[in-house]
């Protein structure tokens, strides 16, 4: 190890001290984790070193990876782990060239302060981890509220327009069974058309603010969305799209609407094909644990912009052109989902599309009432007749 004179153990420390206070500084001026803080950082590290213009400093931390200069093919070095959060985070290096230096020419208090820029640079990060989890947990909490107010709305709309919508609804059909004009009969069933549109957009607003009723029964889940896939089956083919169905468990079951699943997946599988390149793939993925059914249908679409995410479950919004569709659908499984006290949550797939996931609770709600006897007696059998009988007359 090398002895150094008192004035240089002065002007040693008088280095460390700037490295540490430019350090400090530089942090304070960053308002996020970005690579040119990361970049300031291994520069003041660098001029601590007794041996600066020939060391190198590097950089390792999950997405960056960086260096004062090209690292040395052969080199000796020091080294400090980055620990954020009790975890392993990566590390800071400070290398010399082997052929020149070995590990004698780095000093006790070199070791001693690249521990402590490593715990400035662990203090750094956890700091903006922590405000960005705050910011997102913020916006989630503030959507929630936005999407519980809507439905709060929409069912007072909804309830308000079902009402005269019906009496239209019923007198047009009177006047349409008591007219023997062509001309008003053509004008009468437009009335009727629209008013069965209009009566189409109220029950989607009542699915949305969870005011259709609900029939919970334990169900086998992979009959569901077979069915479901094969009912849009001329979809799929129209723009030469496969799609493949993963269950991790064949067996998976439970307590939910039949009815309403499938809107869902109906409503989640066309909005994946439109979204679809031709002759790409939709993966449908089924899971479960003690707790939880999981459901991820994963597109290779364009995607979904971050600055519209949190508006996709809102009523009325849509990306699609003007005439195609009411911008209901994903706002309808919105409430379905959340009707089942479950979740649904979108994230980008890789390396383009999206990725919506399914929770729904596996245990039976509060307000349900399991059916006494054998429990496979109680599940309840795949009727794909009824389920198109009762989705054409919600």
């Amino acid at each position: 190890m090398y002895l150094r004179s008192t004035e240089e153990n002065l002007r040693e420390k008088i280095k460390e001290l700037t490295c540490l206070y430019d350090i400090s500084k530089t942090i304070s001026k960053s308002n996020s984790i970005n690579i040119q803080t990361f970049y300031d950082i291994i520069v003041s590290t660098k001029n601590a070193w007794r041996y600066s213009t020939e060391c190198v400093v590097e950089l390792h931390i999950k997405d960056y990876h960086l260096s004062t200069s090209e690292i040395m093919e052969l080199s000796v070095f020091q080294s400090s782990t980055i620990i954020v959060n009790k975890t392993n985070y990566g590390h800071i290096k400070v290398h010399y060239p082997s052929k020149k230096y070995n590990l004698s020419d780095f000093s006790d208090d070199e070791q001693k302060l690249l521990d402590t820029i490593a715990i400035e640079i662990g203090n750094y990060v956890d700091k903006y981890q922590t405000l960005e989890r705050k910011a997102a947990l913020r916006q989630t909490i503030e959507r929630m509220e936005r999407l519980s107010l809507l439905g709060e709305m929409t069912a007072g709309i909804a309830h308000e327009l079902n009402t005269p919508l019906g009496n239209i609804l019923g007198f047009a059909e009177l006047i349409k069974e008591q007219n023997s004009d062509p001309e008003i009969g053509a004008d009468i069933s437009i009335i009727i058309n629209s008013v069965i549109y209009s009566r189409e957009i109220v029950k989607k607003l009542m699915f949305f603010s969870c005011e259709m009723p609900q029939k919970l029964e334990l169900q086998e889940l992979k009959p569901i969305i077979v069915f479901a896939l094969s009912f849009l089956k001329s979809n799929f083919q129209k723009k030469s799209i496969r799609h493949e169905l993963v269950f991790k468990n064949d067996n998976i079951m439970a307590k939910v609407d039949s009815v309403q699943i499938t809107q869902v997946l109906f409503n989640l599988l066309i909005n994946a094909i439109y979204a679809s390149p031709e002759k790409s793939i939709i993966k449908i993925i089924v899971d479960d644990d003690d707790a939880n059914l999981y459901l991820k249908i994963e597109d290779n679409g364009t995607g979904i912009p971050d600055s519209i995410k949190e508006k996709i479950f809102e009523p009325f919004f849509s990306t699609k052109p003007v005439n195609y569709g009411c911008g209901l659908g994903l706002s309808v499984v919105h409430g379905i989902i959340k009707n089942h006290n479950g979740e649904i949550t979108l994230q980008n797939n890789f390396p383009s599309g999206s990725i919506f996931t399914i929770r729904i609770p596996v245990m039976v709600p509060a307000t349900y009432s399991m059916p006494a006897g054998n429990a496979s007696e109680n599940v309840a059998p795949f009727n794909a007749a009824a389920l198109l009988f009762t989705m054409s007359t919600l």
